[in-house]
């Protein structure tokens, strides 16, 4: 294969653009989807302060990378979440990422700033990965507004925003259908929430960060098992094998006709929103759900009340009947 734009040797082929490129053009090519993303969601305007939601992964750093290079001076932000092993590996990757590029990243332990981690988390009544997404919206969210920050970043790519986007449709979420935009506008309580790789999918950031030659952490997260979004994503790689193209097309249809129809319901979700009483943060309740999370996961364990034992030699209490039973 040669490459689209220099007839070189191609390295990375991009099957739903029908197209193929060298490591240089694949790159410039990366850098202008992102560049056209922001261009065309008014996502970040000149003079901003940009904070990039930093996981150690390949989407996150990649997204970094990307910024940086296009003039923005974008610093990061890193969540300790208390996941072993995994967790440290992570966060290496970052720190690694923003020595070599010279840039800030601001680090935020659960453990020491909230009171507990995510495994905690996963004892309360929600789900591993609903725990962790809510605890990192309310914290990333808050350190954007704290350190006086305009937009906040994320990874999301174009394979994380169709699995989303597959599994509210499935579900007929019309709440979560009208939040899925690329960009978030800020209002009361929350930082503008940008996703400047929806235009890139999940192996083409993979791609970019092994010819940038960026470290980031291949392995997934140990606690993501079982979770429904990567099934979606199962399901919709076999439909993309077949039909190349067909997530952009799935996506980019619902942007263009469906959203703007749910604009009404956006606009109702946003002013039907109020203050916690506790923590300050933007909710529909009077206690918001990461204060609610919050008290499960640091609530002592209970005791188990113990069973007394009938010891007699004679006679014990039946475990169906509650009445006596003849030892043989």
């Amino acid at each position: 294969m040669k490459c689209r734009r220099c007839e070189e040797q191609a390295v990375v082929e991009v099957r739903h653009a029908h197209a193929a490129y060298c490591p240089t053009c694949f790159v410039e090519r990366c850098r202008e989807q992102v560049s056209r993303a922001i261009g065309e969601h008014r996502m970040i305007r000149s003079g901003e302060k940009v904070l990039v939601a930093v996981s150690g992964g390949k989407d996150s750093l990649a997204v970094w990378d990307l910024l940086l290079d296009l003039g923005y001076p974008a610093d990061g932000v890193y969540l300790g979440l208390g996941i072993g092993g995994y967790s440290d590996r992570s966060g290496d990757c970052a720190r690694a990422f923003a020595e070599r590029r010279g840039a800030t990243l601001i680090e935020i332990d659960l453990a020491s700033e909230v009171g507990f981690t995510i495994p905690q988390a996963a004892n309360t009544r929600r789900m591993p990965c609903s725990a962790c997404g809510l605890a990192k919206r309310h914290l990333l969210n808050k350190t954007a507004l704290d350190h006086g920050y305009d937009v906040l970043v994320t990874g999301h790519n174009l394979d994380d925003e169709v699995a989303v986007l597959f599994g509210n449709t499935l579900q007929w979420n019309m709440p979560y259908l009208a939040r899925q935009r690329p960009a978030l506008p800020e209002s009361s309580g929350f930082a503008r929430r940008v996703k400047p790789l929806v235009r890139l999918t999940e192996r083409e950031t993979a791609a970019y960060c092994v010819i940038r030659r960026i470290d980031y952490i291949v392995e997934e997260c140990p606690m993501a098992s079982g979770n429904r979004h990567l099934l979606y994503k199962e399901l919709l790689n076999t439909l993309e094998e077949r039909d190349p193209g067909a997530k952009a097309t799935f996506l980019n249809g619902f942007a263009d006709r469906v959203a703007p129809l749910l604009d009404d319901l956006a606009a109702q979700e946003r002013d039907s929103v109020g203050t916690c009483s506790r923590c300050g943060s933007p909710t529909t309740a009077e206690v918001c759900a990461f204060c609610r999370l919050r008290d499960q996961a640091t609530r002592p364990p209970r005791r188990r009340k113990k069973r007394r034992r009938d010891r007699s030699v004679h006679a014990e209490e039946s475990p169906v009947t509650g009445g006596e039973s003849r030892r043989p």
